[in-house]
């Protein structure tokens, strides 16, 4: 997945939670990406977090506390 299509991706769901207030916000986002976001897609989250998670929002970064890291690809 281009990096630039999963931001958008991400930040599309913190939008969506954001009116949820913080605290709810942050617990439906990681729901929401341990649900339905693939371990390949999580994997790529990480990745750009673990290099400072360039154009995600700030409630996007403040949930994968609460995201599930894949394994490593085999």
């Amino acid at each position: 997945m281009e990096t630039g299509d999963m931001v958008r991706m991400a930040n599309q769901i913190g939008d969506y939670f954001k009116g949820y207030g913080e605290a709810e916000a942050v617990k439906e986002i990681s729901n929401h990406m341990n649900a339905y976001w693939e371990p390949r897609m999580r994997r790529s989250f990480f990745a750009l977090l673990d290099q400072g998670g360039e154009g995600l929002s700030d409630i996007v970064k403040k949930a994968a506390s609460k995201v599930r890291r894949p394994a490593e690809a085999a």
